[in-house]
């Protein structure tokens, strides 16, 4: 069993994730997922650079210069905007202020922290997103042969189809799903915001396959819908995990279309499913209620769509060269060897 010493930074993780932000804030399921996200990418990165393990990471190390070098990457790594880097530094501000006010001795790193400034942000950049070619390219790659890789395709196809946030694809469960004729699926937003999209018919083709494959006995509806396996258990798919294989499918598929961009992440297939609608067609006030965007302009209010409209304007703009429309067919996405101790100090 994994035990943390008293006063550690991972002691103090596990008691601001599981106990602080839950039971003294009341901070919502997502605004601890948000902010142990950023937790956990920057022990990842701090473990990295240091090469050391990620039990043996210590506040010492959390200095100014690594806490820079840190959301440099997460811009220029990890393609995230000014604004995603400066919510980073947010969430470790805010850590670190909760670790100072119960172990005085970690004052002084709040202090370091007044050193790494908040990021101006520059005018808006156009939406970077991916060409039809390259996506195709990217889901050619999973080796569908291993239980992996079929799962890994048919995420990232249901991850396209639908235009879902990362967090929203992990978070789906076999109750969200409704498996018909015409098949929808339930996404959980952010705020508690849920909203129906219906599939494309070749998704509910992958997506049946996938259940024979990996929910063969029909379990639990709360079950989720894609899990890896250690030691036995069956685990929700994390973060770490599906940036691990986007990263490496990106990099393979690179290889064979130049079209492929250098930087793979979860969202930039949700811009480019949402550009591809758009420049096909689809209405912008209908694109917004589709990706379940909080705040709609003036003009977007007076707009309201069904499921059944939903998915007539998605079949329409997606065209024959789709990914979804085709046959799909390298290495194992691999799970972190720290995955143990993450979900013990509330990461996962």
């Amino acid at each position: 069993m994994v035990k943390f010493t008293k006063g550690s930074l991972l002691a103090h993780v596990r008691g601001y994730l599981t106990n602080y932000l839950p039971d003294q804030r009341r901070a919502s399921e997502h605004t601890i997922r948000s902010y142990g996200n950023a937790l956990e990418q920057l022990c990842d990165f701090v473990k990295d650079q240091r090469r050391t393990p990620l039990a043996d990471v210590t506040f010492d190390m959390l200095d100014s210069e690594m806490i820079l070098a840190y959301l440099s990457y997460s811009e220029t790594g990890r393609g995230c905007s000014v604004s995603t880097r400066n919510n980073r530094l947010a969430a470790i501000r805010a850590f670190i202020k909760y670790a100072a006010s119960v172990d005085i001795s970690t004052a002084v790193f709040a202090e370091e922290l007044k050193k790494v400034p908040v990021k101006k942000q520059e005018n808006t950049k156009p939406v970077g997103y991916m060409s039809m070619k390259a996506i195709s390219t990217i889901i050619e790659q999973p080796d569908v042969t291993k239980r992996n890789g079929l799962r890994d395709r048919f995420f990232m196809i249901l991850m396209y189809d639908t235009g879902a946030r990362i967090d929203e694809m992990i978070r789906i469960n076999l109750c969200d799903l409704y498996i018909a004729k015409k098949s929808k699926i339930t996404l959980h937003g952010k705020g508690g915001k849920d909203r129906t999209i219906p599939l494309m018919d070749v998704t509910a083709k992958h997506l049946r396959k996938h259940l024979s494959e990996f929910h063969p006995g029909g379990a639990g509806s709360d079950e989720p819908l894609f899990y890896t396996e250690t030691h036995g258990r069956c685990n929700r798919l994390s973060q770490s995990c599906i940036r691990k294989f986007l990263k490496n499918y990106g990099e393979a598929a690179r290889k064979v279309c130049s079209e492929v961009p250098d930087s793979i992440h979860a969202h930039l297939w949700r811009h480019s499913r949402a550009m591809h609608l758009y420049q096909e067609g689809m209405d912008l006030t209908l694109v917004s209620q589709w990706l379940g965007h909080a705040q709609l302009e003036t003009t977007l209010v007076y707009a309201h769509a069904d499921t059944e409209h939903k998915r007539k304007a998605i079949a329409a703009a997606t065209p024959s060269d789709s990914p979804l429309g085709k046959r799909l067919n390298p290495a194992r996405a691999a799970v972190p060897d720290d995955d143990t101790i993450k979900r013990l100090i509330g990461m996962k």
